[in-house]
């Protein structure tokens, strides 16, 4: 299966410019999408998943024009939005029921062996005849998954789908979703660098509707060898003298103390330790410089 995005832009009736002559190339496996709230994530899913059209350009889903062919794409797709409705009275086993009627799949016995089939690999089986209101977030996300993948499709969307899980649920639907990219596409829109880094052959990232950097994220890591330091300040002093004097990439409160992490190519001197390079210092540097654009 491929994915290619050419030039895509979308404008809304606000004057908002969220897509501006966008490209991407994604193949078979999990691609990660990063990038701040408001970067243009959610639109480019929503484009993808024929839910809107792009004022200009094109994608294709296996050389098929997406926007040309929507139904040919929506029988191929599953998609999971930020936001997703479910019925709350309704067990997740009726749901997924109700869904794989409205997908196509009518025969009983057919619905019956992929609706099981679905609950077990989500591990919702336990929990299928309870109520959706009860289920917890990450419960709710992995049902989410379970209803994407009604109909077998080539291509699946996730949309920030570990922000507000608990650890131990943000690890188990992390694990289903690289379980099911063996042999699909499927996209990872997140702002979370730590999701990305985990599962992810290759990333993008995205600020104000354009690509600023695609690549492995190991090759993107590469790059910074050598060059990240960290330093721990205790004052706003000195917070404010190594902030004047270096590229500060981040910067985080360590035992009431401030940790900051910069790029310098050379030792920036006394004080200073230098540390393996993080996604997150990717993720900031790449950000930090569209700013300074």
């Amino acid at each position: 299966m491929s994915l290619e995005i050419r030039g895509i832009s979308k404008r809304y009736p606000n004057g908002v410019q969220a897509l501006n002559n966008l490209s991407l190339s994604i193949g078979n496996n999990m691609f990660g999408l990063l990038g701040p709230n408001g970067a243009g994530k959610s639109t480019l899913m929503r484009t993808i998943a024929t839910l809107q059209d792009p004022d200009s350009g094109q994608i294709l889903l296996n050389g098929m024009d997406v926007v040309a062919n929507k139904d040919a794409v929506r029988r191929q797709l599953g998609y999971l939005p930020q936001e997703f409705g479910v019925y709350p009275r309704i067990s997740a086993l009726d749901m997924l029921h109700h869904l794989a009627v409205m997908k196509g799949i009518g025969k009983s016995s057919e619905r019956k062996e992929i609706v099981d089939a679905l609950l077990r690999q989500t591990n919702l089986w336990d929990v299928r005849k309870k109520s959706l209101s009860t289920y917890s977030g990450g419960m709710k996300q992995r049902f989410g998954i379970a209803q994407a993948l009604l109909a077998n499709p080539k291509l699946i969307i996730v949309d920030e789908p570990t922000a507000g899980l608990d650890p131990a649920e943000r690890n188990r639907f992390l694990n289903l979703l690289s379980s099911l990219a063996r042999d699909v596409i499927v996209i990872l829109s997140t702002h979370i660098v730590d999701d990305v880094r985990e599962l992810c052959p290759r990333m993008a990232i995205i600020s104000n509707g354009e690509v600023v950097l695609e690549g492995a994220p190991e090759e993107t890591l590469e790059r910074l060898q050598n060059s990240i330091w960290s330093i721990v300040v205790k004052t706003e002093e000195e917070f404010a003298v190594v902030s004047a004097q270096f590229k500060v990439v981040s910067t985080k409160l360590l035992g009431g103390a401030h940790e900051l992490r910069i790029h310098s190519e050379t030792a920036p001197g006394e004080g200073f330790r230098q540390v393996d390079p993080e996604l997150e210092d990717v993720y900031f540097l790449t950000l930090n410089s569209q700013r300074v654009q």
